[in-house]
């Protein structure tokens, strides 16, 4: 009778914790469309932090070019992200995965910035050999012989 009791329990326990806490919206953003959006979303939310008067002065709004991006609207990227959110090991699995294509796309701008520091480094240098070379091409010059 004890294992019944137990075995009952634990089953019922199993269903509540599989039934859904908000309903699927028929406009749900997919998944991986979604991962895209938060992204670019924290990317703006950062470029506001240090550059909003830049975005003020061209008139941008950041939130509807993301929308207007993605051709979704506010209140269908509310409704997903409310319903991911009601999935919270999907919706950790969807961060980290925000997480770790935020972090490739820095390293790849920290390896481009390096290139580009390099290469103009070379051409300053270059520059300045080339200054240098004209200088004494013109003190050759003036030196009679």
């Amino acid at each position: 009778m004890k294992h019944i009791v137990v075995l009952s329990l634990s089953t019922l326990l199993f269903f509540s914790c599989a039934e859904e806490l908000i309903e699927k919206p028929d406009n749900l953003i997919p998944q991986d469309k979604m991962v895209l959006i938060i992204k670019e979303m924290a990317i703006i939310n950062a470029a506001k932090g240090t550059n909003i008067g830049q975005l003020k002065d061209n008139g941008i709004e950041p939130t509807e070019f993301l929308f207007e991006k993605f051709k979704i609207d506010s209140a269908q990227y509310v409704d997903s992200d409310r319903y991911y959110a009601s999935k919270p090991l999907l919706y950790e699995t969807m961060y980290k995965d925000v997480e770790a294509r935020l972090e490739k796309q820095r390293l790849k701008l920290e390896a481009d910035k390096k290139i580009n520091d390099s290469l103009n480094l070379v051409k300053k240098d270059a520059k300045k050999d080339l200054k240098q070379i004209e200088k004494t091409a013109d003190k050759t010059k003036s030196v009679p012989q």
